[in-house]
């Protein structure tokens, strides 16, 4: 039976809590909460596999799959070894052809993911994803075209909120020709909802001392220590008012909401021209008796007002405490809560949901590919190391990605070992490059996680050297700036930092010191990437990892070409956002992370320091 990927890989349950590090930070307003997408059930049947359909030729018609009757037009169910599919079949598309369901889903769409790929060695080309909810009288299209550029597969996803009856059209735009695999569909989920009276923006209380005590607002009474209401200029505020609080000051709800809590939003910013600062957010579910911090500390170090979101599953009666814990005077405005939603759980009837991703798991953040341990994805296959973690790509002789995980425990003093050496782990059937296949290519052995990132032991260091670590790298890549960038993630380690890495090429073509463009080495087996990029989250050490990110912690993202002239400029020169590289690769990065959350550190360009 056919496996399928899982593309919003080991859905974390929305414990999500924040904090971290500083950069603009984006406002993820209730409304348009998305991370729910992450836990809706797949709707009955799906994914469809194309597996139990049968059409030989590209003529209109309808065929019977396992998910009921669809419209090929100008579209078939191909087998051949030039369809790229996840088992033993998918639908290949020629010129404007369609895929269209002749039915309709009852339960809506919070999320499609489809996996495609170019047909055989044709050009490339561009699909697009519609729908309808009048069956199949008018069609919208949801999100972007999406432009195919690679014969292995990909998956792409498509975010929506349609209640109701809703069935789906893919129609190929332009280009060559198009595989399609893995259509999946998942239910609607309805988001949770802010509550009344909320956000609290402070503006109806009044309150011009430091000093403790009780101020009624308009959600209700707050209890203010070392906190005023301030209105004047230097207060950094929406509104006519915010509160600002000094020292080790901290505003508390005096009443319970009932319904719990998903989501906690915070305006915040370092009063007139006063020190940055820090803070934190806690939560009681017994009426104040007790309190947990939900996320990390936040810190604030600009005088613009900023957003951070808290992200949370907590049911049933509780209220919140926010708490200054240094730093000169900070502004606090629209403090916003979204009720908890029991729809924003796993509500599969499986009994054996997928677990948690373990923390410092090498993939805790995601899958970027769905990879599986399984031969019969060799363009897509996971490797699981105690070092790292990679998919590996049988068509291009190399990693596709490679995921780790690094602390202060990673680095130690053990001498590299330069032990490059075949990867036996890989099935027999795969190919596996040895130790001199770059040889005389004019493209060295570029390690993807570094021998420096693993010295505490022997045994780990010479686990980076295994040939499925490497990529051709051009070599002034290679030992200059790709290596300032491996410094700097260490020296962000030894500043009390967590970081996970993930890091990979895409693209074929690339310049060694040979000169020239090469696409491959070692006759055709090694695909030569035009492009090498990488993704740190950072975070201080501390644990339940994937739930302290937040919409305030720092990503750095980087894409540069793999040629020789890449160190005519440093290392930053070259960042830019996740998005960019999930739409350059096709991956899903950082799939475990709540989608409002991913949506703001994923679309933002890291401006922070470099050394």
């Amino acid at each position: 039976m056919k496996k399928i990927k899982l593309l919003c890989s080991l859905a974390l349950f929305a414990f999500l809590l924040h904090g971290c590090q500083t950069e603009d930070i984006l406002y993820a307003k209730p409304q348009n909460y998305t991370a729910v997408n992450l836990y809706a059930k797949a709707a009955v049947g799906f994914p469809e596999t194309m597996e139990s359909g049968s059409k030989t030729s590209y003529a209109t018609a309808d065929v019977t799959l396992s998910t009921g009757s669809w419209n090929f037009s100008d579209a078939l169910i191909g087998t051949l070894a030039s369809d790229h599919k996840n088992g033993t079949k998918a639908a290949r598309i020629q010129n404007s052809g369609t895929l269209t369901m002749n039915f309709d889903v009852s339960t809506g769409a919070s999320q499609v993911t489809v996996a495609y790929a170019a047909f055989g060695t044709d050009a490339g080309s561009i699909f697009g994803l519609w729908y309808s909810t009048d069956a199949g009288l008018t069609w919208i299209q949801t999100g972007s075209n999406v432009t195919v550029s690679a014969s292995s597969l990909n998956t792409v996803v498509f975010d929506l909120a349609v209640e109701g009856n809703i069935r789906f059209q893919l129609r190929k735009l332009s280009g060559g020709r198009l595989n399609i695999d893995d259509f999946s569909i998942s239910d609607y989920v309805s988001p949770p909802k802010i509550y009344v009276g909320f956000p609290e923006t402070m503006d109806s209380g009044s309150k011009t001392s430091y000093a403790a005590a009780d101020v009624t607002l308009a959600t209700g009474s707050w209890n203010f220590n070392d906190a005023l209401i301030g209105s004047l200029a230097s207060d950094h505020k929406n509104g006519t008012k915010a509160a600002r609080i000094q020292n080790s000051g901290m505003l508390t709800m005096n009443f319970d909401l009932s319904s719990g809590a998903s989501e906690v939003t915070v305006s915040y910013a370092a009063y007139g021209t006063d020190a940055g600062s820090s803070f934190g957010l806690w939560y009681s579910t017994d009426a104040g008796l007790t309190w947990t911090q939900t996320g990390s500390d936040v810190t604030v170090s600009d005088s613009s007002l900023n957003t951070v979101t808290f992200a949370l599953a907590v049911e049933g009666s509780i209220r919140f405490q926010l708490r200054k814990l240094s730093g000169g005077r900070l502004n606090i405005d629209d403090f916003g809560i979204s009720d908890y939603n029991a729809n924003t759980l796993p509500l599969d009837s499986d009994p054996n949901p997928l677990p948690l991703p373990s923390d410092n798991d090498h993939i805790a953040l995601g899958n970027p590919s769905g990879a599986l341990t399984d031969v019969a994805y060799p363009n897509n296959y996971l490797l699981e190391k105690p070092q790292y973690d990679l998919a590996y790509d049988n068509s291009r002789g190399t990693c596709a990605w490679v995921s780790w995980h690094l602390d202060a425990t990673d680095l130690g003093t053990v001498p590299r070992c330069d032990c490059f050496s075949q990867d036996l782990q890989l099935p027999s059937s795969f190919y596996r490059a040895s130790s001199t296949t770059y040889s005389g290519s004019g493209f060295d052995r570029g390690h993807q996680c570094p021998s420096a990132d693993r010295n505490d032991t022997a045994a780990n260091n010479a686990e980076t050297f295994l040939m499925t670590d490497m990529l051709p790298q051009a070599p002034n890549l290679n030992r200059i700036t790709w290596v300032a960038l491996e410094n700097y993630e260490r020296a962000l380690v030894n500043q009390g930092n967590e970081v996970y890495i993930i890091s990979g090429g895409y693209g074929s073509g690339g310049t060694g010191s040979n000169g020239g463009t090469t696409t491959t080495i070692n006759g055709g087996l090694i695909n030569v990437p035009s492009h090498c990029w990488k993704i740190i989250v950072i975070m201080p050490v501390g644990n339940n990892d994937v739930s302290r990110v937040t919409t305030a912690t720092r990503v750095i993202a980087v894409d540069m070409p793999n040629i020789q002239t890449v160190n005519s400029q440093a290392w930053d020169y070259y960042r830019v956002s996740v998005d960019a590289i999930e739409n350059a690769t096709g991956y899903d990065l950082l799939s475990n992370i709540p989608s409002n959350i991913q949506s703001a550190i994923e679309s933002t360009i890291d401006y922070g320091p470099t050394n």
